[in-house]
Formats: structure tokens, sequence, C-alpha cells
């Protein structure tokens, strides 16, 4: 087996790790975690992928870098996002969620 394969079996164990948090978390900081999980995995498979192959290497960089600034992004949004509901609704649990405005 060569390095490549190690390196998208892990990116993909990341991958589903992410996506069966997000099916089974029910607090927005779970949430949050398993969303970074997901495209943690997303970012090492394009790394993984540029450098083990023939493929230009600044592009494997520029789209991690991409992928990494989307998760910097997501993730501010995110938690201004919990801290609103926090405030309002005095816990963050999603299923005790069922409004945000009224």
């Amino acid at each position: 087996m060569n390095y490549l394969l190690y390196y998208h079996l892990v990116a993909l164990f990341l991958m589903v790790v992410g996506l069966a948090g997000i099916i089974w978390r029910r607090t927005l900081i779970g949430l949050l975690i398993c969303v970074e999980l997901l495209l943690n995995g997303a970012g090492l498979a394009i790394m993984a992928s540029a450098k083990l192959t023939p493929a230009s290497d600044f592009l494997g960089q520029a789209g991690t870098l991409l992928v990494m600034g989307l998760a910097a992004a997501e993730a501010t949004i995110l938690l201004a996002l919990i801290l609103v509901v926090f405030k309002r609704f005095g816990k963050v649990e999603v299923d005790k969620i069922n409004i945000l405005r009224g």
C-alpha cells in the first residue's frame, strides 16, 4: 500500500466521524467540532493528493488554504450564533430551540 492511500483513509475516517457527530450531536458546540472535523478531513485529502501525485503543489496548498479559510469563517459565524442563542434561550441544545424569532 502506498502513502497516499494511508492519508486518504485517515481523511475518510475524519470525515466519517464528523458526519456521524453531526447526525447524533445535539449541542451547537458539538456540531461546530464535527463540522471542523469534516473540513479538516477534506483539507488533508487535498494536501496529500497534491504532495503525493504529479499534481501541482501550489494548487494543493491553495485548495487547503481555501478549506482552512472556510473553516475559520464558519467557526466565527457559528460561535456568534451560539452566543446569540445562549443569551436568548439560556441553553445551546438544538432540540430545545425551535424558534429564533418571536
